[in-house]
């Protein structure tokens, strides 16, 4: 029988981040850092070296969640990449949160191309039933050339096979894609490739990010020395525009209303496309506002 001790607080390292919407969520850090670690616009977890964390500590903070956050109904499990846990541990944390937690509807993660394929589908399904419910899965760009270059450690192929992996096994899928990060050149080459990517994944959700650049990233570096361009506002807006053309999704929400763009979108595919490039005509002509500046953040 489990030892079950409460925490006085939620033990969270470091810094912590999650998706848009899972802004109400119960956060529960069951790792720290991110298995991949290496792409080079990403410098949330370079302080923090990968790691599963105990079953005490993470009983602890279901149990203190049991006890002070009754009114939240979803879970997301941090830090960058849950799904990399073994199953049978996994499998162990999400029971603790059924037991505990049993006014729960949802629990959701990050997950990457490799951990998706270190689980077989019946892994997956399995971890479906138990109450994982959705995972975001950072995609980035459709464009093979820059998947390499960014260092994400897949192709375009690879990437769409595991996604629709995912969907196969009944998990929602929302995918993260960065504009900007082909820098002005590629812009609307990186644009089609990346809604041709989204088009055969098919996910249920879309999140646009702009790429910001973060001091103490490669690509910051890349930056300085001039290697790298961040696009203009006219040129993000030109390339969200493309990339919407060329996305082609079955029954899928489209958005781009992070905090990082100018131009919040949020458009359900096939239906709302040809609303969506309207606004965004609107707002290349000027008739639409966009986010200034000082309010645009990670």
């Amino acid at each position: 029988m489990e030892q079950a001790v409460e925490s006085e607080e939620m033990h969270y390292e470091g810094n912590c981040i999650r998706p848009p919407s899972e802004a109400y969520s119960i956060l529960l850090q069951v790792t720290v850092g991110c298995s991949h670690n290496k792409c080079t616009f990403c410098g949330t977890y370079t302080d923090k070296r990968f790691r599963i964390k105990d079953d005490q500590t993470i009983l602890g903070d279901i149990l203190f969640a049991a006890r002070y956050m009754k009114r939240q109904d979803r879970v997301f499990l941090m830090d960058g990449d849950a799904l990399i846990i073994p199953q049978k541990r996994l499998i162990w944390i999400l029971d603790r949160i059924r037991e505990h937690l049993p006014w729960v509807k949802r629990v959701g993660a990050y997950a990457n191309a490799k951990s998706i394929k270190m689980k077989t589908l019946e892994e997956l399904k399995t971890l479906k039933n138990n109450g994982l419910g959705i995972l975001y899965l950072g995609v980035e760009t459709g464009d093979e050339g820059l998947l390499k270059k960014i260092r994400k450690g897949s192709s375009p192929e690879h990437l769409i096979n595991m996604g629709k992996k995912v969907r196969e096994a009944g998990i929602k899928l929302s995918v993260t894609v960065l504009l900007g990060i082909a820098g002005p050149e590629r812009s609307l080459e990186h644009a089609r490739a990346t809604g041709e990517l989204l088009s055969r994944m098919d996910p249920n959700y879309v999140g646009a990010l702009t790429v910001m650049l973060i001091p103490g990233t490669p690509l910051y570096e890349e930056y300085r020395s001039g290697a790298f361009q961040v696009p203009t506002e006219r040129e993000l807006l030109m390339e969200l525009r493309e990339m919407i053309a060329h996305t082609n999704l079955s029954r899928g929400l489209f958005f781009s209303n992070h905090a990082s763009n100018y131009l919040p979108i949020k458009a359900r595919l096939p239906k709302g496309k040809q609303i969506a490039l309207e606004q965004i005509d609107s707002a290349l002509k000027g008739d639409i506002a966009l986010r200034p500046e000082w309010m645009r953040a990670l």
